[in-house]
């Protein structure tokens, strides 16, 4: 099975050149009071990848809150299994099963038992 991506990754190579391309045609525009106009379309484009850029940076940012949430919450179920089982628990790993079942996306929970 492909790994598939939850959203489509950005040229980050092509937003920066469009970025570099915008920049100097600036610089030009600023030199030449009478600029053609199809040459704004660069400057549009590259306005347009950064607000793609921005929207991209956010959703990594989310999807990162959302897994290190996951692990802390691993780590913490963790902690608690290894001091049951030093405490001698009959059933230290419940823990860990529990934080498992947990993390389970709501639809393979659903008819589970315990």
């Amino acid at each position: 099975m492909t790994h598939r991506h939850p959203y489509p990754h950005t040229d980050l190579q092509g937003a920066a050149h469009r970025t570099t391309t915008a920049a100097q045609l600036l610089t030009a525009l600023t030199r030449d009071p009478s600029p053609l106009l199809p040459l704004w379309q660069y400057v549009i484009a590259a306005l347009d990848d950064i607000e793609t850029l921005i929207d991209e940076v956010t959703g990594l940012r989310a999807e990162l809150a959302g897994v290190r949430y996951q692990r802390a919450n691993l780590l913490a179920a963790i902690r608690a299994t290894l001091a049951a089982h030093h405490d001698g628990d009959d059933d230290p790993l419940y823990y860990v099963r529990d934080e498992l079942h947990a993390q389970m996306p709501a639809d393979h929970r659903a008819g589970e038992g315990r």
